[in-house]
């Protein structure tokens, strides 16, 4: 690996979620800990699952590694590092103001902004405090999905720049006096990323156009910022020892082969690896070590499926789904499990079936149109998404035309920047949001949304939402906020994403924990790109199906509808192929039984 050869004391691997770089920092964190290196490896992501790659609790502490010397994880939690700056906050007031003023700041502080803030300020101070890493040698941090990551790294800039112009938000930052002893430490975070003999940041992708897209976008933005990428990882490629016989194997082989061939010319001349798809999920020490080998083995062992029972196509959801003419359609779960995807499928068919359909996106590094191929020339199928920065703009405007109509020019110019408060997008989106929920009530409106950790936030602040109107609300008076439409299970069907894998099956049975507590019950789980459902032939791929059915039976023993949909040939991407996608039913009928209906 030349990202390996010689590695800076601070190594950031980032990249579409989904792509393995979970996997390749924890295997990194192994390799340098085993040659005689201390290392600290650290999730900055909401949906972090390094303690499940190692087989033990992490957590928001450092904690050693117990089956590696050398090597200390800690994985950053942003509820619980929003509840300590909370405290910092309201701890000093408590008992010197009145219980509603402080149950006032405290609803004011728990919104998805004062929880990316809290989160940074864990991050930048491992990145600027030498007394919090002095004794390690290398510091890896494992990211979050590329539009949060992009905004983690943009942030040191971003609120350095707030700090001089003296603005805030004290709803969401607290008191600025408590935000200015941070200014060293935030300048530090950002010498520090930008510092090429202090910092790598390794992007990370799979043999496929979009991830490959994905990587240059995030190179783009990033080097406006002064942080250049130094390498790039491809994951997951084919091997030479998958076979030469089977079908599967050489579509996906070609296609990858043409990805990397049409690798976006700004990530020309960045050196690359290439990691080949193993037997084993990355899972436990001995897998991590295998990562990096040269060669993938081929597996001596493989047996053909043995489950008879019939799982549905995603078109039989879909079909049920249409029977309401109306309503709100999200796709949910990990990144990288093909939640774009699957609400586009069933965007398409829905339409197909002559229905109104609304296609939206709330993932800021979504990319509908690539999925959907293009521009749609369907009469009853819009495509859209929620694009933060058009939003804060839109929200600005509107409040400046509204609120700022009848002030004078001072008072129009304290408003203006009011607004200008980095908060102000967390309103923004919700707003947007909140537009897209309501709109349902005429139409069917599919969404794609963020990455899991993203979600949460957002359906948090749906929450604090309601409870504001809740508590304003005369008695008596009808209303209907979108945290009531969520909880309404005939107007929101929740669709969990997954694959068929151990960590995203537990990342989406998390999930689903976290919105069976706010009141919401998800309505069915699609498992995605299953081997196990596929036609093939290859003994590594049919080794990889094997390991599908304990995570499958995890998804059966949950879900109250269940669909499969197989790994396909060609990617899914265009009308056609999409709706070949959604009717397409697991080969010969051989998988796990849909579990009780409802």
């Amino acid at each position: 690996m030349m990202f390996l050869t010689a590695p800076t004391r601070f190594l950031f691997f980032t990249g579409k979620g989904g792509v393995g770089k979970t996997s390749i920092a924890c295997a990194t964190a192994v390799r340098l800990a085993e040659a005689g290196r201390h290392v600290l490896l650290v999730s900055t992501d909401p949906a972090s699952n390094v303690g499940q790659v190692f087989g033990q609790t992490i957590g928001n502490t450092i904690t050693p590694v117990t089956s590696v010397s050398g090597l200390d994880a800690l994985e950053i939690d942003p509820e619980q590092a929003a509840a300590e700056y909370r405290e910092r906050i309201i701890g000093p007031v408590r008992g010197l103001l009145p219980d509603k003023e402080i149950a006032s700041i405290t609803e004011q502080l728990s919104g998805s902004c004062t929880t990316e803030i809290a989160s940074f300020n864990e991050f930048t101070g491992l990145l600027a405090d030498p007394s919090l890493i002095a004794d390690y040698e290398h510091v890896i941090f494992d990211t979050a999905p590329t539009g949060h990551t992009i905004r983690l790294l943009k942030l040191p800039g971003d609120w350095t720049g707030f700090l001089d112009a003296g603005e805030g938000d004290a709803s969401c930052l607290g008191p600025l006096s408590g935000l200015e002893k941070q200014r060293t430490v935030y300048a530090g975070a950002v010498a520090a990323l930008a510092d090429p003999t202090m910092t790598s940041l390794v992007l990370v992708a799979r043999a496929q156009a979009s991830s490959l897209t994905e990587i240059a976008r995030t190179a783009d933005e990033l080097t406006i910022t002064g942080i250049r990428p130094s390498n790039v990882v491809i994951n997951g490629v084919m091997p030479g020892t998958a076979g030469t016989n089977d079908s599967l194997t050489l579509a996906i082989r070609d296609r990858e082969s043409a990805a990397i061939a049409d690798m976006p010319v700004s990530l020309a001349d960045v050196p690359r690896d290439l990691i080949e798809l193993k037997p084993e999920n990355m899972v436990g020490l001995a897998a991590l070590r295998s990562l990096f080998d040269g060669e993938s083995a081929t597996p001596g062992d493989w047996s053909a499926p043995t489950h008879e029972d019939v799982v549905p196509s995603l078109d039989a959801l879909i079909d049920e789904l249409a029977t309401d003419g109306h309503g709100l359609i999200m796709a949910m779960g990990k990144g990288g499990v093909g939640k774009t995807t699957i609400a586009a499928a069933i965007a398409i068919r829905l339409a197909q079936k002559g229905h109104e359909v609304h296609l939206t996106t709330t993932d800021p590094a979504g990319h509908l149109a690539d999925a959907v191929g293009g521009e749609v020339a369907m009469p009853n199928l819009s495509v859209s998404r929620i694009d933060p920065v058009q939003a804060v703009q839109e929200y600005r405007d509107h409040v400046m035309n509204t609120k700022g109509k009848n002030l004078d020019e001072d008072g129009r110019a304290v408003l203006a920047e009011d607004l200008m408060s980095p908060c102000t997008e967390e309103v923004a989106v919700f707003r947007q949001f909140s537009h897209l929920v309501n709109e349902a009530r005429r139409r069917f409106v599919v969404m794609d949304t963020a990455p899991t950790g993203h979600t949460l936030l957002l359906m948090d602040a749906a929450g604090s939402y309601h409870r504001e109107i809740a508590r304003n609300m005369p008695s008596g008076t009808a209303y209907a906020t979108p945290m009531m439409r969520l909880q309404d299970p005939d107007y929101t069907k929740i669709l969990l994403v997954t694959l068929p894998e151990t960590t995203p099956v537990l990342e989406a049975s998390g999930l689903e924990d976290d919105l069976k507590r706010a009141g919401i019950e998800p309505w069915a789980w699609v498992v995605n790109q299953s081997l196990e459902a596929a036609s093939t032939t290859s003994p590594l791929l049919r080794h990889r199906a094997g390991q599908e059915r304990g995570p499958i039976e995890a998804v059966r023993t949950r879900a109250h509808r269940l669909a499969i949909v197989p790994l396909l040939a060609q990617e899914p991407i265009g009308p056609e192929r999409l709706a070949m996608l959604a009717q397409q039913s697991p080969t010969d009928g051989r998988l796990l039984a849909m579990a009780d209906s409802v």
